[in-house]
């Protein structure tokens, strides 16, 4: 039986910090008056226990109990990694 916890795909911007990266998840939407188009990022803080995903990479994140003050999601799966490494 599934859980019901909230799952979101987005990209690595940021890993600098320990086992903690940075998702922007981006979602559009039409307006409801003037239908169109906007375009909204979204950051989230994700639990990374591998300390292994680079900036970049496509992940899917899922929601958990509260880690730290600012981090209450975890990274699920790495959909896709970059192919170039800087």
């Amino acid at each position: 039986m599934p859980n019901k916890r909230r799952r979101l795909v987005g990209r690595v911007i940021r890993n600098s910090m320990d086992k903690t990266v940075v998702v922007a998840v981006d979602t559009t939407k039409r307006h409801p008056l003037y239908k169109k188009v906007i375009r909204t990022t979204a950051k989230y803080m994700a639990h990374d226990e591998s300390n292994a995903i680079p900036v970049g990479a496509l992940v899917q994140i899922v929601e958990s109990r509260p880690i730290s003050k600012n981090k209450c999601w975890a990274v699920e799966s790495v959909l896709e990694t970059p192919e170039f490494e800087a």
